[in-house]
């Protein structure tokens, strides 16, 4: 039986787009070490003024941001002078470690009336002896991600480890993350050798156990529980989880296994301490009063 299912919520992001926000939820903090779990679009109508999407910069310590374009296209910069455009089917995997601050631009109006725009972003929580680490950046071409294709069922695995298939991306604990395609009654066996998975419905439903499923809601299974997921038309599922890290402190951008270092990184970030990105760096987002 699933453990608990999570409706996705609305939540707004920048002056334009908002998001379904998946995790973190009440009842619900994690699934392995993944802790915030966003869901943009599909936007099919912009603002003459493309930059009112813009997410300005900001900061992070502690996680991971990941992130995987269905469509569209968005600029990355980051406190590193990183630049990077990110492209449908690949992943930009950002470890902020002991502080990072980046902006996702929207900067080819054209490119996106054309085709869209539709992401997932996921934070990955960061083992308490990693917290700390510096942070780096990198984009993984989609060639660079194993795909699948068996019984009407589409896998591209995004990281970690999953029914035999290990993706390069490089994480710092034990996880797997994979976008699956499903045709019309495909069926695939929930995955094994994890403690906690999660199935998150993009756009389609499914049946599990005789219980039906649809766009917006994340199923996070029992940990004994091994059940078929039956596709009841054209499906997109981002599949995730792994072991636990143990419990984790969010507040904002901020992801700890300490407190005070969430107030530190107030501190930190309304005091100039983590830089903004050297190639956008005229505007940020302030800390939050609240």
């Amino acid at each position: 039986m699933s453990e608990i299912v999570i409706q996705a919520r609305e939540a707004r992001i920048s002056e334009y787009l908002s998001v379904k926000r998946i995790l973190p939820f009440r009842q619900r903090r994690m699934v392995g070490p993944f802790v915030f779990i966003d869901h943009a679009g599909p936007v099919h109508e912009f603002p003459q003024e493309i930059a009112k999407m813009d997410v300005l910069p900001h900061p992070h310590i502690g996680l991971s941001t990941v992130s995987y374009l269905f469509n569209g296209k968005i600029t990355h910069r980051d406190s590193l002078g990183v630049e990077q455009v990110i492209l449908p089917g690949e992943v930009n995997w950002m470890t902020a470690g002991k502080g990072i601050s980046h902006s996702e631009r929207f900067e080819d109006a054209a490119f996106l009336q054309k085709n869209s725009l539709e992401l997932i972003q996921t934070w990955v929580a960061l083992p308490e002896e990693s917290e700390e680490t510096e942070p780096t950046f990198v984009n993984y071409k989609s060639d660079q991600l194993p795909v699948l294709n068996d019984n009407g069922v589409s896998m591209r695995v995004l990281a970690g480890q999953v029914y035999g298939i290990t993706s390069d991306v490089k994480t710092l604990s034990p996880l797997f993350y994979a976008h699956l395609k499903f045709a019309h009654k495909a069926k695939l066996n929930l995955p094994t050798g994890y403690t906690e998975r999660a199935l998150y419905v993009a756009r389609g439903g499914v049946e599990v156990k005789g219980q039906s499923y649809s766009k917006g809601q994340l199923i996070v299974f029992s940990k004994t529980d091994n059940p078929d997921i039956i596709a009841t038309e054209e499906t997109e599922c981002m599949l995730l989880g792994g072991e636990p890290l143990g419990q984790r402190f969010i507040w904002w951008n901020f992801v700890s296994s300490r407190k005070e270092r969430i107030e530190q990184a107030k501190h930190d970030w309304k005091n100039g301490n983590i830089i903004l990105p050297p190639n956008d760096q005229n505007e940020f987002i302030p800390l939050p009063e609240i």
